[in-house]
């Protein structure tokens, strides 16, 4: 594999899972189950890693082919809008189904490419971003059946006081 198409593989690729992080900030607004939402939280804090990540790797890449604007070669993405289907529990039930499938997705389309990819840094790295994608889909995968202790077990009788605020800051 080519310098450039190695440079153009991992822009896409941090292009298409900023638009993942980006779709989950939006998700975890709908999410109001408080061990739920605390997953969204955890997800999206390894997304933001992965991007930080990929971010390096275009630029270290960028960097030994000499280029000058390399930052113009970093994608940005807008918050997607997000298609919720029923109200409550079934919205939420809803995004979660969404983005459990666009995980798989994702690692579907990924994988093959991924390890084609000669360069054996940027392909572990890779790899360990679609390890933690899949770890994510069965995140979500879990929530949807229910399950409370994504993250961890509460001590016994500990509660958490009900949903989350529906807005992540409040100013006074």
């Amino acid at each position: 594999m080519k310098a450039t198409e190695l440079l153009e593989l991992l822009r896409q690729f941090r292009k298409d899972k900023l638009t993942m992080l980006r779709r989950h900030v939006a998700s975890a607004r709908y999410v109001s189950d408080y061990d739920f939402n605390n997953t969204y939280q955890y997800v999206i804090a390894r997304e933001e890693m992965h991007v930080s990540w990929l971010t390096d790797a275009v630029l270290n890449v960028a960097a030994d082919m000499a280029k000058t604007d390399a930052n113009g070669l970093l994608d940005q993405v807008d918050e997607p809008p997000i298609s919720v289907e029923g109200k409550g529990e079934a919205a939420q039930q809803s995004v979660i189904a969404q983005d459990r499938d666009d995980a798989g997705r994702f690692v579907e389309q990924w994988r093959p490419r991924v390890q084609a990819i000669k360069h054996a840094r940027h392909r572990t790295m890779l790899n360990v971003v679609l390890g933690e994608t899949l770890e994510h889909k069965r995140f979500f995968e879990q929530a949807l059946a229910g399950r409370t202790d994504l993250l961890g077990r509460r001590a016994d009788g500990a509660g958490t006081g009900g949903g989350v605020l529906p807005i992540r800051w409040i100013e006074q």
